[in-house]
């Protein structure tokens, strides 16, 4: 018996966990030698200690090992009854690309939009350092084992990179990952280093996106540091992320993680972005949504104060939040109250999702939003578990089906 049964879900947000030499892999040769191997500080049960050269030999010898135990009776004769139990490298899929058709039909989901695991600040980082060829040249490798992981089942849809450092490079990145058949184009959720993401150079790559009816996504992670880290300078230990280490988030950093992507996309919808693209979709993915009512209604506000002395807010055809309502769509976490969220933000800005195979995504998500959504209706429901994820995806959904 599937985890999902009886109910149409489509997931928002689930995950590869990448291994330690996955971008150099699928990079360019020439660039090879500039990308770092991945480390695993913390509690991703694979950790780094000693000499460069042995920590990568002892990885290898570790990976090979976990894949035997992947494919072993052992671990296979009880899956079902682990497919929510088992999370990061020791859940079914989560590496192995062959294994994850299985999963998605254990857990009973339609579809899953699929994202990195380390990468978005890499990435990210990469973007902002000025090496321009450097940063496409990793998110093209990036692209390259995304895509090549998801090809084992239509179902699965890439999220690919575009950084947006260079206007012209990233029309031509978002044109190849269509051609490679991304699942959504995957943005940095704060702003570019030199320009606002706004930025008028940008509107070719919002067109073609458009035009391509694939959405627009940002994840959680893809930003610098959320919050000052004097903010842990209190003499107090450190205490120990879901992981069980210190480089993810605790409840202190986690009050960060709304700013960069409000921030964006105020900006975006005030500098007409959306009034421009009106059939542009954006996805706001594992980066929660109890704050979104509040972050409509501060738009307003914001819109009420200043429009009739800004002509860029005078040229809007609709309300800040209307916007919001039309084309943005946002992944709670199990434990935001998605009922209250709802009938505060109405029913087209939610979407479920699992966070497959992350420890951060719970075992029992659906019980939890069942939870929360006891009191609202059938329809809104309906919405929530899959309606405004076909929504977000439009034709790249269809052609997966």
């Amino acid at each position: 018996m599937p985890y999902n049964e009886g109910r149409l879900v489509h997931d928002a947000d689930s995950h590869i966990m990448e291994t330690p030499t996955w971008l150099i892999d699928h990079a360019d040769p020439e660039l090879r030698d500039r990308l770092e191997p991945l480390r695993y500080p913390g509690g991703n049960e694979l950790r780094q200690t000693g000499d460069p050269t042995e920590q990568q030999q002892d990885l290898r010898v570790a990976f090979e090992k976990l894949a035997e135990r992947h494919r072993s009776p052992e671990y296979t004769s009880d899956e079902q009854v682990q497919i929510m139990q088992r999370k990061n490298f020791a859940a079914t899929g989560s590496f192995l690309a062959e294994d994850r058709p299985r999963a998605l039909d254990m857990l009973g989901f339609s579809s899953q939009l699929v994202f990195n695991t380390f990468h978005n600040r890499r990435l990210r980082d990469l973007e902002h350092r000025g090496d321009v060829a450097l940063a496409y040249g990793a998110a093209r490798a990036h692209n390259r084992g995304m895509v090549e992981f998801c090809s084992v089942d239509p179902r699965l849809l890439p999220a690919c990179y575009v950084p947006l450092a260079d206007f012209d490079r990233a029309r031509k990145m978002a044109e190849e990952n269509l051609e490679m058949g991304a699942g959504a184009l995957l943005v940095a959720s704060g702003c570019p280093a030199t320009h606002s993401p706004s930025h008028i150079g940008l509107d070719p790559l919002w067109a073609l996106a458009e035009e391509a009816g694939i959405p627009i996504v940002f994840h959680v992670g893809g930003t610098g540091d959320l919050i000052d880290k004097n903010y842990f300078n209190n003499g107090l230990p450190v205490p120990p992320d879901f992981h069980g280490g210190e480089e993810n988030f605790r409840s202190v950093d986690y009050m960060g993680i709304p700013g960069p992507p409000a921030q964006t996309l105020a900006t975006m919808i005030f500098d007409g972005v959306l009034e421009r693209f009106p059939l542009l979709k954006f996805g706001v993915i594992e980066q929660g949504a109890i704050w979104v009512p509040s972050w409509m209604r501060q738009m307003e506000s914001a819109f009420e104060a200043f429009a009739r002395h800004e002509e860029r807010l005078q040229a809007l055809s609709m309300r800040p939040s209307e916007y919001v309502e039309r084309q943005i769509r946002f992944t709670p976490y199990p434990t935001d109250d998605v009922g209250w969220i709802i009938e505060q933000a109405g029913p087209r800005v939610c979407m479920f999702s699992s966070d497959y195979p992350h420890v951060e995504g719970g075992r029992r998500p659906i019980e939890r939003f069942e939870a929360f959504l006891a009191d609202t209706d059938a329809q809104a429901c309906e919405a929530f578990w899959s309606g405004n994820f076909c929504d977000l995806m439009g034709d790249r959904l269809a052609l997966a089906a």
